[in-house]
């Protein structure tokens, strides 16, 4: 299945009591599930030109790298700057049981939608049980 790791998930949460802010912004928000023969993962990513969206596999990690640009012109005089700008990058950790050859990918409405098929010797199926002949006990 999909693995969640986060080496500094614990750092940030004991940051964010002692100071009560967050130590770093989210950038990528992300749900996942499973649904049918496929894990679905739901990655937020309002305001990215789906153009600077990168998904690259390696070794059964997923990486996905987006960029979000400063919308106003050049030279406008920033009065509020409150959302994140810059680039943003997420690993997804694939078990074995996912098909990472079968990635399908979507961007709509500022989500990224990943379908991962599970792989076909992961998925449930029926064993055949031969049958011999009966036999009397005797005893």
């Amino acid at each position: 299945m999909l693995m969640r790791t986060d080496p500094f998930r614990e750092f940030d949460r004991l940051t964010e009591q002692l100071f009560g802010t967050a130590a770093r912004p989210v950038g990528m928000p992300m749900d996942a599930y499973r649904s049918g023969e496929n894990v679905v993962v739901h990655l937020d990513l309002p305001g990215i030109d789906p153009e600077t969206i990168d998904l690259d596999i390696e070794r059964n990690v997923l990486t996905v790298q987006a960029e979000r640009t400063w919308p106003g012109p050049e030279g406008a005089e920033r009065i509020v700057a409150e959302r994140p700008t810059g680039r943003f990058s997420r690993q997804l950790f694939l078990g074995d049981t996912l098909d990472a050859e079968r990635i399908g990918a979507s961007y709509d409405a500022g989500v990224l939608t990943l379908r991962i098929p599970v792989a076909e010797e992961a998925k449930p199926r029926k064993i055949q049980i031969s049958g011999g002949s009966k036999k009397q006990l005797t005893g």
